[in-house]
């Protein structure tokens, strides 16, 4: 359930390229301001990890290593958390035991008024006109959280009204390549 009084916004992520996986969270007031940030250093497995662990070496990396390490550290817990790869959801929803969905950009053309949320063909995905300008925001939930995607609108809406919601997804990656950058010095 969404704490009313308490409007913060939590994103993160987990990618692996370049042989390592590395993750990272941020959780910001409704108005894009920080208040919390932590990050992973890069976990590279090796060749007999990758071997012994096969297929799911990934998940175990994704879940075990870099979501519960991430979530555990996080001292100010948000309403919701943002997230860009949809088989976080699950994980991200058991370890924090807050709701999560999938935030992505669309191409579709605008709704007609901000705040409108629409269902999709597809299960549990919905269409959302954040604000009056751009293109609606697609949002993935859970199947457990459908009941809860207008409480996530009009959050998600209220927030759109003093930040770009997707920016903080790109503020996470140039911080974790300031982060490299610095340590590879």
């Amino acid at each position: 359930m969404l704490d009313k009084g308490r409007q913060l916004i939590g994103y993160l992520t987990v990618d692996s390229r370049e042989n390592y996986f590395r993750g990272a969270a941020l959780v910001t007031d409704s108005r894009g301001i920080p208040t919390d940030f932590r990050y992973t250093e890069p976990v590279r497995p090796t060749k007999l990890e990758r071997i012994l662990y096969g297929s799911a070496l990934d998940i175990y990396l994704r879940e075990d290593i870099i979501l519960d390490n991430l979530l555990s550290a996080i001292d100010t817990k948000p309403a919701l958390w943002l997230l860009a790869d949809e088989g976080l959801i699950g994980p991200v929803q058991k370890l924090s035991k807050l709701p999560a969905v999938v935030l992505e950009t669309s191409s579709r053309s605008p709704l007609e008024t901000s705040g409108q949320c629409e269902p999709t063909a597809e299960q549990g995905v919905f269409m959302l006109q954040a604000d009056n300008i751009s293109a609606p925001l697609r949002i993935t939930v859970s199947d457990e959280n459908i009941s809860k995607i207008s409480q996530f609108a009009q959050l998600l809406t209220e927030t759109a009204e003093d930040m770009e919601l997707m920016e903080p997804f790109s503020r996470i990656e140039r911080a974790l390549e300031a982060v490299a950058e610095a340590e590879s010095k």
